[in-house]
């Protein structure tokens, strides 16, 4: 069990809304298109209250880069379609490394699970403990410039690698890091936290959230309003 996962919920039934054309998406959606099974639920839906905030959000973005849009590449993830696409990022990575998932030895399979859920949450169906995406209150975005051009953030989305970690690029002649704190400044202007391991990944009343919030603000003690729907 990872740290944050300890967290209590009182969940508060906010709705789920689907995300306005205000909000650029990424189409076609990346995981509808590897063949995630969403059923019926669509990957362009949050809570309300995520909803609320995101607004805040773009309004900031506004006054950083006028012009520059949120782009939402996901958002809603059902927990099928977690265990879907954590069953296929381990695939990748082991083919990667010129590996046969079969055949892996044990000690073998559990690294690279390790490195997967450095990104990647563990799919689980415990109300207790879900997965951040499939409480609506989690989403992975990246900036759009004023001309409707993709703003390079130094790796893509999900991307198994230290260069995903947020300050990467911090002592970088490269301009990456920079982008990256435009997107951080405009999300934690509404209150998001973003995660340890990943530039694009922000949240807000999720146990991702709680737990930061508690680790910088000592004596918080946050606990998280959205669990799993």
């Amino acid at each position: 069990m990872k740290p944050y996962q300890r967290i209590a919920i009182a969940e508060c039934h906010e709705p789920l809304v689907e995300l306005p054309e205000q909000f650029a998406r990424v189409i076609p959606h990346p995981y509808t298109k590897l063949g995630a099974p969403y059923g019926d639920r669509s990957p362009f839906f949050v809570r309300q209250g995520i909803l609320d905030r995101l607004l805040i959000a773009d309004s900031h973005l506004q006054k950083l880069q006028p012009g520059w849009k949120i782009q939402i590449f996901d958002a809603y993830r059902p927990v099928a379609v977690q265990q879907f696409m954590v069953d296929y990022t381990l695939k990748e990575l082991v083919n990667a490394n010129g590996l046969d998932l079969d055949t892996l030895s044990e000690t073998q399979r559990e690294e690279f699970q390790q490195q997967v859920y450095q990104f990647w949450a563990m799919p689980n169906l415990d109300p207790a403990t879900p997965p951040p995406h499939s409480t609506g209150a989690a989403i992975d975005i990246s900036l759009l410039d004023e001309t409707g051009n993709t703003i390079d953030m130094g790796s893509e989305i999900d991307e198994i690698s230290e260069r995903s970690f947020p300050n990467h690029f911090e002592n970088s002649d490269l301009p990456y890091h920079r982008h990256r704190e435009i997107l951080a400044k405009s999300m934690i202007s509404a209150g998001f936290k973003r995660h340890w391991n990943e530039w694009w990944h922000f949240s807000h009343g999720d146990q991702i959230w709680a737990w930061i919030t508690n680790q910088d603000e000592p004596g918080a003690n946050a606990i998280a309003r959205y669990g799993r729907v």
